[in-house]
């Protein structure tokens, strides 16, 4: 390897750990907001769950349910 083929190769390399370096932020962006969106997904779920099954009616005074 001469030294031409040898600059070449370390300038490919700076040219590639900066586009990773630039291209890095933006992965990492993407991952946290789909972990937000899961999270978000399973309280929704968790939600319609516990309106399905009547656990957040109003209750009275004696843990009786109130009239509507």
């Amino acid at each position: 390897m001469n030294v031409t083929q040898t600059e070449g190769l370390l300038g490919m390399i700076a040219v590639i750990g900066i586009l990773g370096l630039l291209v890095l932020p933006a992965v990492i962006g993407i991952v946290h907001d789909k972990i937000i969106d899961r999270q978000i997904g399973r309280a929704q779920q968790e939600e319609a769950t516990k309106e399905a099954k009547g656990s957040n009616r109003p209750r009275g005074r004696h843990g009786v349910a109130r009239p509507v």
